[in-house]
C-alpha cells in the first residue's frame, strides 16, 4: 500500500512516478523499498491516466449512493437496459481504480 501512496504523493506534487522517485519516497517514510513491487507499480501505472482514475474512483461511490438515496416506495423500477448501462459504468470505474492497485 505504501507504494500506491508514494505514487499518489508524487503525482500530486507533479513529480514523475518512476522507480527512483517511488523508492525515495518509501525510504524517506522509513520503509525499505522492494524492487519487485516498485517495478510492478511503475509498470502498472505506465499506461494509466492517474487523474482520470482518481475522478472515476471519486465518482463511483456517488453514482452508487445516489440511486438508493433517491429511491423511495413511489419510485418506479428502471428498465433492465438502464440498469445494465449503470452497472457497466460502475464496473468501468472500478476497473480504473483497480489498475492503480496493481
Amino acid at each position: 500500500m505504501e507504494y500506491v501512496y508514494a505514487a499518489l504523493l508524487l503525482h500530486d506534487l507533479k513529480q514523475p512516478v518512476n522507480e527512483e522517485n517511488v523508492k525515495k519516497v518509501v525510504t524517506a517514510a522509513g520503509g525499505a523499498p522492494d524492487e519487485i513491487q516498485v517495478k510492478a507499480l511503475v509498470s502498472a501505472l505506465g499506461e494509466v491516466n492517474i487523474d482520470e482514475a482518481l475522478k472515476n474512483a471519486a465518482a463511483a461511490p456517488v453514482a452508487v449512493a445516489a440511486p438508493s438515496a433517491a429511491a423511495g416506495p413511489a419510485t418506479a423500477a428502471k428498465p433492465p437496459e438502464e440498469e445494465k448501462k449503470e452497472e457497466k459504468k460502475e464496473e468501468e470505474a472500478l476497473e480504473g481504480l483497480s489498475s492503480l492497485f496493481g
